[in-house]
């Protein structure tokens, strides 16, 4: 029991890290893009490199993870953490733009591992404590909120060149990642399947279930709205006249919203049941759109953002832990990389049109246009509950 909890605590520190080291790039990456190139349009291509190594190493890295185990692979992770922070200080040390773009996709790298740090948790976890344990370690995104913007902007003046310091301190966190990461004690993959004693089924017939399609469909659209949401907002309060401050105050209070509920969202499954906490997100989603399509003063947006994040935990947590569900130890490379694939394929989608979108046709319409998104989303999920319900009785 107790190293069981030691083990989800190394993983909850090592998302702390990694969710640091986002918000921080977050902060200061496209500034720095704007730094290295006079092209507007290329100024968030660093980014988008990031987002796209992932979405190209997540699916490789699962199944890797599943022969190697999950020790190695985050260690890989954190160690291309390392690298691209070195890489990106060089970048701005000799004024390249294209080498900020090869540290980002490092950065990608690392993205991609550190997205199965939750399911890590529910495998070292005993059966009880799995869905708290996936959200103790989303919880380490509140230590995100409080330091990463301070480390962007501690480090940014640090040293001449603009930025450099910001990636000076992203290296030393990933560094301190991957030494936490060293004490990482995983179970024995094949213990687990001799106790399972269930021989893995054709891949195909797991991504069939309808209860891992609706958990997909779930914590893709929760990814997806908040992608597209976060992208548009510090350009839309820029546009309404907000300065650097008040956009950053909202920014924090909305990674706020997304990681402080996870202190409890596994204490409210297990009361409510997943189903009925993966609806109230898309209700507080749904009341995110409302908010943002009736105003644009800075509590509105903020308000928006709030609930935004709120409900993006609901459908997040509620969906890893319902995908959880869906397969036995030697299906899960597969099964959770399909998953995250999907999630980050539609993330990177929403961050390349968001701008496009926002450009044609505004904040407040935009936000209509997504009501029939997560209108569809609750189809589903209510079918699922119902057919649940049915096979109990």
């Amino acid at each position: 029991m107790k190293s069981s909890h030691k083990q989800v605590k190394i993983l909850a520190g090592s998302q702390a890290i990694f969710q640091t080291i986002l918000v921080l790039i977050m902060t200061i990456g496209g500034l720095a893009g704007a730094y290295l190139t006079t092209n507007p349009a290329l100024i968030t291509v660093p980014m988008s490199m990031a987002s796209l190594a992932t979405v190209l190493i997540i699916f490789p890295a699962s199944l890797w993870m599943a022969k190697v185990g999950r020790k190695i692979g985050f260690i890989s992770g954190a160690l291309c953490g390392v690298i691209a922070a070195v890489i990106s200080m060089f970048a701005m040390t000799y004024h390249s733009f294209w080498l900020l773009c090869l540290g980002m996709l490092f950065l990608g790298i690392y993205q991609a591992f550190a997205q199965f740090y939750r399911f890590a948790a529910s495998e070292v976890a005993l059966p009880e404590f799995k869905t708290k344990a996936m959200s103790l370690v989303l919880a380490g995104g509140v230590i995100a909120a409080i330091f990463g913007p301070y480390l962007a902007s501690k480090g940014s003046a640090w040293f001449s060149t603009p930025y450099a310091g910001s990636f000076l301190f992203m290296g030393i966190m990933a560094l301190i990642g991957l030494v936490l990461l060293s004490y990482l004690e995983m179970p024995s993959e094949k213990l687990s399947d001799v106790v399972e004693n269930i021989a893995p089924r054709p891949w195909k017939k797991v991504l069939s279930q309808p209860t891992y399609l609706v958990a997909l469909f779930s914590g893709a659209s929760g990814f997806g709205i908040m992608v597209l949401g976060l992208t548009m907002a510090p350009i839309a309060m820029k546009q309404y006249g907000f300065d650097l401050a008040q956009i950053a105050i909202a920014i924090q209070l909305h990674i706020l919203a997304r990681f402080v509920p996870s202190f409890f969202t596994g204490k409210l499954i297990e009361r409510f049941g997943v189903i009925s906490i993966m609806l109230a997100g898309v209700f507080l989603i749904l009341t995110y759109l409302l908010v943002a399509s009736s105003g644009v003063t800075w509590w509105l947006f903020t308000c928006a953002l709030i609930l935004m994040g709120v409900g993006w935990n609901f459908l997040y947590i509620g969906g890893t832990s319902l995908l959880s569900t869906t397969y036995t130890t030697g299906e899960k490379g597969v099964a959770q990389a399909i998953n995250d694939m999907t999630i980050f394929i539609l993330s990177l989608i929403c961050s390349l049109t968001a701008g496009p979108l926002l450009n044609a046709y505004g904040w407040q319409t935009v936000h209509l246009l997504l009501f029939p998104w997560m209108i569809i989303l609750i189809v589903p999920l209510l079918w699922l509950n119902f057919s649940q319900k049915r096979r109990i009785k």
